[in-house]
């Protein structure tokens, strides 16, 4: 293809561009018309273009404008989506399939033609819905006379009847590839494993190496026998790295003054042994790794942890030491997980005691937020398990990364036997999830070759009890990410994590970062018009003979005109006449109240609108009656969308201020991002915000008394879904979908 171009671009620079018989003498010169064709040959070549795959395996390029997979064909195709206010490509306006005469009578009924000054739209609309009846009994009359099968069969191939299954349309597009990392052990996961990591235990009760003091020879030498540590009893050290390296240029003496003080503070506490990273943490990747594994039962096992800190400087008893002890990432779980605490200033002899109650107000710049987890490891206040991993995953990622060592001269470690070359020794970095896996009951194996996203996903498929990555789904955090966007630390419907009840499963995660889910109950939103609807209303004889009167109007016109022009009787034919005519100047009226009425039972559909729609009118696109009277036919949302607000009376229900909420919200900071939503079965309309069109909304877990439905658009070149918001929507809805094969949310 370039060599091609070139040939092409070339052939252009060999050849004139013509001149209009027109054109001026202040046209373009030659040299700069060929300039601005070949940059216009460089954009059309440059066009990104996409290919996608379909689940049968056919490849298929496009541009790169929003798609989706259509549920009836399962093939890929350009998304089309109705807008209030069509204004960007691929946005039309809004349709529907409801009766042509549906429409008109409604707009008659609707519009005063003296106040909304239509007077001759009116006219016109009202002799044109008069023209609609007599259609229709022209039509009758035709059936009547020469009857014709409208009920055969077509070549189009097409089903002209009335979609009415009973289900959402469903999703077409499982998830096809390999995973990264796996659930269970029988799949193949692609993850590069350092060394054998089945080997390690899950649990170690006693640290790899210790540093012993030899009294005969007055030194301190490491032990790796293992029948000696289990009996030996131990200092773990705790520090920051900031009170050691001063950024000097002889890191090694200060490294050397700090192990020094270390010696000197264990002797005073009568041990002899300590545990200190810096000198027991392993030098290949597989010993660095085991001891990163094993960090949580180095604590544990301690008879005593001494927090080393810097020079006090008198100033608030070494207020800044401690805050910066207390914001690295490992010194909250070393803290917690030690049996006891002792803390020495490095320009002080003292050494002294201290609970982890103190050690918040001292250390922790969020305190009042981590009080919960002080309370509950020091036995004031237990928390459930969940809640309790929930607070100490905020905690620690509150904290920033660890605070790196000294630099090294030396270049980090490449494995070139691999197919590419990978770094296999250097920082993890998913360090916070390795100092929050010490208090989980399975742990999983430090990895460089994983974010923290992924480090955590696989924490959570470790630890099925807990399925935190299954509750984050189905969170909705302020800020989705463009990629991982499963992850969340919070809610915009101020739930907690413990809060959700997942409906999925995890089965894996892909390379690129995306959470494959099994269970998951999906349908696809419809957004290119309002599909024709199959509804069941509430019987009533008035609104059935109030129905046939307008069908009754042009045959009683006509019978009367006859009877007049033909002098059979004049005052009964200006009698029919007058009656025909009244009838139909209140056709329209009559018209809607036969179609009003409660909907019973609808077909479900997720539709789909850009901008915000009012009810009333979504109401007349879906069914041709209005929504108002004594039995409205759509709700608001009560709480299932950012935009809602419960009405304050005795009967549940959403108020009509949050149309207003997300109208504003239109016209000012979310214009171009604001949605509405109808649920045809719950008859509910909703009001959101979202970067792209959703097209699939998954259900994945139930969270104060609703169901938790994330609405995900399409990436069909990486086959997978974005989450773009997430409703709160009646639980029975879910009972409408069908379940489909795993899907990726990443």
């Amino acid at each position: 293809m370039p060599s091609r171009f070139s040939a092409f671009r070339d052939l252009l620079w060999r050849r004139s561009i013509p001149v209009d018989a027109g054109s001026s003498s202040q046209d373009l010169p030659r040299s700069e018309s060929r300039s601005l064709l070949s940059t216009f040959i460089l954009r059309q070549h440059n066009q990104e273009t996409i290919t996608c795959y379909d689940y049968l395996g056919i490849a298929k390029s496009h541009g790169p404008e929003q798609r989706y997979v259509s549920p009836t064909t399962g093939i890929c195709r350009k998304l089309i989506v109705q807008s209030v206010n069509p204004k960007g490509p691929g946005e039309q306006r809004i349709m529907d399939h409801t009766t042509q005469a549906s429409r008109l009578a409604m707009w008659l009924v609707c519009t005063n033609p003296f106040y909304d000054r239509v007077f001759f739209k009116w006219i016109s609309t009202c002799f044109f819905f008069s023209l609609k009846l007599l259609w229709s009994f022209i039509w009758f009359l035709v059936q009547f006379l020469t009857p014709m099968d409208l009920t055969g069969n077509s070549d189009s191939g097409e089903d002209s009847a009335v979609y009415n299954t009973g289900y959402y349309k469903p999703y077409q597009r499982p998830f096809v590839g390999q995973l990264w990392a796996a659930r269970s052990r029988k799949e193949y996961s692609s993850r590069f494993q350092e060394g054998n990591e089945q080997s390690i235990p899950i649990h170690s009760l006693y640290p790899r190496l210790l540093m012993l003091h030899d009294a005969t020879k007055d030194q301190w030498i490491p032990c790796t026998d293992p029948d000696t540590i289990i009996r030996t009893k131990y200092i773990a050290i705790s520090y920051c790295a900031a009170d050691i390296y001063s950024h000097s240029h002889n890191p090694e003496r200060e490294k050397e003054d700090f192990i020094k003080d270390v010696h000197a503070a264990v002797v005073r506490q009568n041990f002899d042994a300590y545990w200190l990273d810096l000198e027991c943490l392993g030098q290949t990747p597989e010993e660095k790794k085991l001891d990163l594994y094993c960090m949580a039962d180095v604590y544990r096992s301690a008879e005593l942890t001494l927090i080393m800190l810097g020079d006090s400087d008198s100033v608030a008893d070494g207020c800044d030491a401690w805050k910066r002890w207390g914001d690295r990432v490992w010194t909250l779980p070393e803290a917690l997980l030690s049996q006891r605490l002792h803390y020495k200033f490095r320009d002080r002899a003292e050494i002294e005691s201290v609970s982890l109650r103190q050690l918040a107000n001292l250390a922790y710049a969020k305190h009042d937020l981590e009080q919960p987890v002080i309370n509950a490891y020091s036995g004031k206040d237990p928390l459930e398990r969940l809640e309790r991993l929930t607070l100490l995953k905020g905690a620690i990622w509150r904290r920033g990364i660890t605070l790196p060592q000294p630099i090294s001269k030396t270049a980090p470690v490449l494995n070139v036997s691999a197919e590419k070359a990978v770094v296999i020794d250097g920082p993890y970095t998913a360090d916070r999830v390795y100092a929050l896996m010490g208090f989980f009951e399975h742990r999983i194996q430090p990895s460089r070759f994983e974010d923290e996203l992924r480090a955590l996903a696989r924490l959570s498929m470790a630890n099925d009890n807990d399925r935190i990555a299954e509750r984050m789904v189905s969170l909705l955090p302020s800020t989705i990410t463009r990629s991982s966007c499963w992850y969340a630390d919070h809610d915009v419907y101020w739930a907690n994590l413990w809060d959700v009840i997942p409906e999925i499963q995890v089965a894996g995660i892909t390379e690129n970062g995306a959470l494959v889910l099994d269970g998951c109950k999906a349908s696809s939103i419809r957004w290119k018009d309002f599909p024709e609807i199959a509804f069941d209303k509430s019987d009533s004889v008035r609104r059935t003979v109030v129905g046939f009167l307008p069908q009754l109007s042009w045959p009683i016109i006509i019978v009367g005109l006859a009877t007049w022009l033909t002098g059979v009787t004049v005052t009964g034919g200006i009698t029919l006449f007058a009656c025909g005519f009244a009838l139909l100047v209140f056709s329209p009226r009559l018209f809607v109240f036969s179609e009003s009425g409660r909907v019973m039972d609808a077909q479900p559909w997720l539709i789909g609108i850009k901008g915000v729609l009012d009810i009333d009118k979504a109401a007349v696109h879906l069914y041709g009656g209005g929504n108002k009277g004594r039995y409205p036919r759509l709700g608001l949302t009560p709480s299932g969308s950012e935009f809602a607000v419960p009405e304050q009376g005795k009967d549940r229900g959403g108020s009509r201020v949050q149309y207003d909420l997300a109208l504003r919200a239109e016209q000012g900071s979310q214009a171009g991002r604001t949605y509405t939503l109808i649920d045809t079965y719950s008859s509910t309309v909703y009001y959101f915000c979202a970067d792209k069109p959703p097209t699939v909304c998954l259900f994945t877990g139930r969270e104060g008394g609703l169901g938790r439905f994330v609405l995900c658009s399409e990436r069909c070149e990486k086959n997978e879904l974005h989450k773009e918001t997430v409703l709160r929507m009646p639980t029975e809805v879910s009972q409408k979908m069908e379940l489909c094969g795993w899907v990726a949310l990443g």
